[in-house]
């Protein structure tokens, strides 16, 4: 669930959680954001949405009070660049997470052992899953009347029983 916020305007710029009914500040949001908690900003006034801007003034906030929490590198770039720079450094991380990882599993020892197993399981659990639609099939077969037409045996014969 999205948490709303709204901005009052003024000198102030007064931040009120509609959630806990109270004025919160910058370091509640950033601490709330941290928690993976989803936030809207909406200004007061016009109810225009003020979020990405109620955020960036967190990490400036931030970067005032001595955490430095994005390199200036990266602040440029995304400046320079904006929305481009910051997927590329996140497709950056993921490569190197990536070629890390892989690396990792190959010198934990039974790591390969672990991975043929792995597939192996896949495999049985393909083939069980093929058997059982198999049977399925065959039984769903065998409660159908034999010609298809939905009359009995006596039926078809005339009417005799045999």
């Amino acid at each position: 669930m999205i948490r709303l916020i709204k901005r009052y305007g003024g000198g102030s710029r007064k931040l009120y959680d509609t959630e806990e009914s109270r004025y919160v500040a910058l370091d509640e949001i950033a601490h709330w954001v941290r928690q993976g908690q989803q936030l809207k900003v909406v200004d007061s006034a016009s109810d225009e949405d003020v979020t990405a801007q109620t955020l960036a003034q967190v990490i400036y906030e931030t970067h005032k009070s001595g955490t430095t929490m994005l390199s200036t590198d990266f602040l440029h770039d995304a400046i320079r660049r904006g929305g481009q720079a910051i997927t590329q450094r996140v497709e950056q991380l993921q490569s190197g997470v990536d070629r890390l990882m892989r690396r990792s599993m190959t010198r934990l020892p039974g790591a390969e052992a672990a991975r043929t197993e792995l597939l192996t399981l896949r495999e049985s659990l393909h083939a069980l899953e093929q058997s059982i639609a198999n049977l399925e099939h065959a039984a769903g077969a065998k409660r159908r009347p034999a010609g298809g037409n939905g009359k009995s045996k006596a039926k078809r014969r005339g009417g005799r029983k045999q």
